[in-house]
C-alpha cells in the first residue's frame, strides 16, 4: 500500500489553489527560515508566522538573533550560527525563543549551511513546537508497541481487501504466520471461517465510511481446525489527511471460551433492565387502567409474547376477599398486551370486562395460593384450565401457546389479581429464572396498583359528591338561556371545589354563580356543598350581590381554614341589567353583537374567608342577545402559558357570529382545557332573550 500522490483534477492536472494538510509535517507545523551570511531574515515561511508570531514583513531584513533570541542567550547563538556557517555542520536541538507576544517557548532546531550557485552561502533553519513534537514522538511510539503488543489481533486490508500488515497476535489467532496473510485475502488465508458476509461489510465500510463493530464470525481457523471458534471483528475505514482511502484497519479477539458465558450474563443484564426499566415506567400515574397496562407494556415482548393483568372484582371495588378451595375467582381484566399474536389477543378477556374462573383454572389456583403456576411446556389437555372458554382454548391453541407462567399480584399483604403470561412466537419455554423476573415485576407494580386503585376509590367517592351537589338547571330561565359544564380533575389529581348555580328569582330574575374551594379532595367537595346551599338560601332573600357575598364571606370563615372565590351575578330582564360582585375570581366575559368580546373591568375583591374586605356591587346593561361567560381558574391557566395570553385566547375563541351555548361551551373545555391543567373546570354562559 504505498504512499497517496499529490491531488489531482479529473484532468489529471496538479490541483491549484490552497494547499490542505496532508502529512506529518503539516501535524508538526514545520517553519522554514534562511539568514544570509550575516544572520539577517531572507525568506520567512508562514508557518514562522504562526510558531514566533511575527508576520513576513515584520521579519524579513531584520536580524534573526533580535527577532527571536532573548539578550542573555545573545552570545551562544551567534557562536552556534557562526560555527554552521563556517564548518558546514549542521546543529541539532531544542533552545529557547522569544514569541512575539513576549512569552518564552522551546522550539526544536535542525539547522545547516546552504550554497547556492553563485557560491553564496545561507544558513537553513528548520523548526517546530517542541511540545507539539515529542507528543507526537511519544504517540508513534506508542501506537508502534501497542500493535506489537496487543492481545487483539490487528490488521490493515488495502482497498482490494488483501492483507498488507498483520500483527503477531492475529498471527496467534489465526495460527498462520504474518508473510502467509500478506497479499491474500481472509478467504484464501482462513478458508474453513464464515468470512463472506465479513468481506460484505468491510465492502460497506469502504464505500461509506461506517464502521462496524464486534461482528461474530464463526468457523474452524488453522490454529485449532477440531472446533468451532467464535472471532469478535471490528472494521473501520483507513483515510488519509485529504480524505483520501486507504483500506480498512480489522481487530479481531477470539471470544469463543467467553460466548457461552456472555450469553448468559446478556441474559442476565436484560433481565436487570428490564426491573430497572419497569421502576421507571409503571405507576407514572395514579390512573388504575394506565397503571395495570404499563406493567403489561414491560412485560411484552422482552418476558412474554402476551400479558395480561387481571385483578379480583372485589378488590377493584375496594373489598377484601379470601378464595376458598372450591371458590371460582371472579376477575376484572385491566389490561392485555400482544406481541404479534392477533389470535392469542382475542383469546384473551377485554380490558374491562369481568369474567368467572371456576376453582381449576390456573388464574384461580394461582390468586388463592398466591404462589406462582409455572408449565413450561403446556399441551392440549392444558389450554381449557388456561383460556376462559372452550371457544378461547381453541384460538389458543390455533395462536401457538406453548408455554404459560402466572405469577400473583400481591400488596401489603393481600393478593390482587394476577400478571397472566404466555409464549407463541418466543420458542423458548418459560423457566425458573423467568418466574423469578415476573414475581419482582409483580411485586413492583402491585404497590402501584393498589395505591391506584385506593386513589381511584377515594376520588370515585368526592367526584360522586360533587357531582351530587352540582346543579341540573334548565336550559331556559327567566329572562335568560343557559348552558354550562363541569369537567373534573385529571386522574392524577384529586377532585376539586369548583361549582357553578342557576337561580331562580323572584320578578323573573335569575341569580348566576360560579364558585372555587381552595384545595381538593372530598373536603373540598364538602365545603363546596355548604357554600352552595348557603348562596341558594342567601339568594333568596333578593340581596344586593355585595351584601351577599359578605355574608358568605362570614359562613366561609367559620369553616375549617376555607378559602373560596366567588362571582355572583343576578340579571333583572325588566331593567336590562345585571349586578354583580367579586369575591377574588377572574373576570367574566361579556359577548355582545357587533363589538368584540371584553372582560369585564370589576373590583376584585379578597376570597371568601379573608374577613373584613368589602365587596363592590357593579352594574352593566344586558340586552337581549349579549352573552356573559362565567369561568372558573382551571379553564385558563397552564404552567406553559401567561394567564394573560390565555385570557386572550378566551376571547378570540368567544369571537363570531352567534351559536348555540352548548356549542360554545364545548368549544372553551376542548380548545383551552389543557391536560396538565391538574385542576376543575366550572363554565356557566348566560344568554339574554327577547322579551315575549
Amino acid at each position: 500500500m504505498g504512499a497517496a500522490g499529490p491531488p489531482v483534477t479529473a484532468g489529471g492536472e496538479p490541483v491549484r489553489g490552497p494547499v490542505r494538510p496532508s502529512g506529518l509535517l503539516d501535524v508538526i507545523g514545520v517553519a522554514s527560515i534562511v539568514l544570509d551570511d550575516e544572520g539577517r531574515i531572507v525568506l520567512w515561511s508562514p508557518q514562522a508566522e504562526e510558531l514566533f508570531g511575527y508576520s513576513a514583513a515584520e521579519a524579513l531584513g531584520r536580524y534573526a538573533a533580535q527577532v527571536m533570541v532573548h539578550e542573555q542567550h545573545m552570545d551562544v547563538v551567534v557562536k552556534l550560527f557562526a560555527d554552521v556557517m563556517a564548518t558546514g555542520q549542521g546543529w541539532a536541538g531544542a533552545f529557547p525563543v522569544r514569541h512575539k507576544d513576549g512569552s518564552t517557548r522551546l522550539v526544536e532546531f535542525r539547522n545547516m549551511r546552504l550554497l547556492d550557485d553563485r557560491g553564496d552561502t545561507y544558513a537553513l533553519g528548520l523548526c517546530a513546537d517542541q511540545t507539539t513534537v515529542r507528543r507526537l514522538e511519544r504517540d508513534v511510539a506508542l501506537s508502534t508497541r501497542m500493535v506489537a503488543q496487543s492481545p487483539i489481533g490487528l490488521a490493515v486490508l488495502d482497498t482490494t481487501l488483501r492483507y498488507v500488515s498483520v500483527n503477531p497476535a492475529l498471527e496467534r489467532i489465526n495460527g498462520v504466520p504474518a508473510e502467509e496473510h500478506l497479499g491474500r485475502t481472509a478467504r484464501e488465508v482462513l478458508p474453513h471461517l464464515d468470512v463472506e458476509g465479513l468481506h460484505a461489510a468491510a465492502r460497506e465500510v469502504l464505500a461509506t465510511g461506517r464502521p462496524v463493530v464486534d461482528r461474530p464470525v464463526v468457523g474452524r481457523i488453522p490454529a485449532d481446525p477440531e472446533e468451532d471458534h467464535v472471532l469478535s471483528v471490528s472494521l473501520y475505514r483507513l483515510e488519509d489527511a485529504l480524505e483520501t482511502v486507504l483500506g480498512v484497519a480489522v481487530s479481531v479477539v477470539d471470544v469463543t471460551e467467553q460466548h457461552r458465558a456472555g450469553v448468559e450474563a446478556e441474559a442476565a443484564r436484560r433481565r436487570l433492565a428490564l426491573i430497572a426499566d419497569a421502576s421507571a415506567r409503571i405507576g407514572t400515574t395514579l390512573e388504575l387502567d394506565r397503571t395495570a397496562g404499563e406493567l403489561a407494556d414491560v412485560a411484552v415482548p422482552e418476558l412474554a409474547d402476551v400479558a395480561a393483568v387481571d385483578l379480583l372484582d372485589a378488590v377493584v371495588a375496594g373489598r377484601r376477599t379470601r378464595l376458598g378451595p372450591s371458590e371460582a375467582a371472579v376477575i376484572r381484566a385491566l389490561a392485555v398486551r400482544a406481541d404479534r399474536s392477533p389470535l392469542a389477543l382475542e383469546a384473551a378477556d377485554p380490558p374491562g370486562q369481568v369474567a368467572r374462573y371456576g376453582p381449576d383454572r390456573l388464574v384461580t389456583e394461582c390468586v388463592r395460593s398466591g404462589h406462582p403456576v409455572l408449565l413450561p411446556h403446556v399441551e392440549a389437555a392444558d389450554l381449557p384450565r388456561i383460556a376462559r372458554s372452550p371457544e378461547a382454548a381453541v384460538q389458543l391453541a390455533r395462536a401457538g401457546v406453548h408455554s404459560y407462567l402466572a405469577v400473583p399480584l400481591i400488596a401489603r399483604g393481600e393478593v390482587l389479581g394476577a400478571l397472566d403470561l404466555k409464549r407463541t412466537r418466543n420458542p423458548l419455554p418459560f423457566t425458573e429464572d423467568d418466574v423469578l423476573l415476573a414475581r419482582e415485576l409483580a411485586a413492583r407494580a402491585a404497590v402501584q396498583i393498589d395505591n391506584a386503585r385506593w386513589y381511584q376509590n377515594a376520588r370515585d367517592t368526592a367526584l360522586t359528591l360533587q357531582r351530587s351537589l352540582l346543579p341540573s338547571h334548565p336550559p331556559v330561565t327567566g329572562g335568560l338561556e343557559v348552558a354550562s359544564r363541569y369537567q373534573p380533575a385529571g386522574a392524577t389529581t384529586e377532585v376539586g371545589g369548583d361549582w357553578f348555580d342557576v337561580i331562580p328569582l323572584g320578578g323573573g330574575k335569575t341569580a348566576l354563580v360560579v364558585g372555587d374551594v381552595m384545595g381538593s379532595g372530598i373536603s373540598a367537595a364538602a365545603t363546596m356543598g355548604r357554600l352552595r346551599t348557603a348562596t341558594t338560601t342567601l339568594a333568596g332573600l333578593d340581596l344586593d350581590p355585595a351584601v351577599l357575598l359578605e355574608h358568605l364571606d362570614r359562613i366561609t370563615a367559620g369553616l375549617d381554614q376555607a378559602i373560596a372565590t366567588c362571582q355572583y351575578a343576578v340579571h333583572d330582564p325588566e331593567l336590562g341589567q345585571c349586578r354583580i360582585a367579586n369575591a377574588g375570581h377572574l373576570p367574566p366575559a361579556l359577548v355582545r353583537r357587533g363589538t368584540d368580546p371584553v372582560l369585564l373591568d370589576l373590583p376584585t375583591g379578597a376570597p371568601l374567608g379573608v374577613g373584613g374586605v368589602a365587596f363592590t356591587t357593579t352594574t352593566f346593561d344586558f340586552c337581549p342577545g349579549d352573552e356573559l361567560v362565567l369561568y372558573t381558574d382551571g379553564l385558563v391557566e397552564t404552567r406553559r402559558h401567561s394567564l394573560d395570553e390565555r385570557l386572550d385566547t378566551l376571547l378570540a375563541l368567544l369571537h363570531g357570529p352567534t351559536r348555540p351555548l352548548d356549542e360554545v361551551c364545548d368549544l372553551l373545555v376542548r380548545t383551552l382545557h389543557h391536560p396538565d391543567n391538574h385542576d376543575d373546570v366550572a363554565l356557566l354562559i348566560a344568554r339574554a332573550r327577547e322579551a315575549e
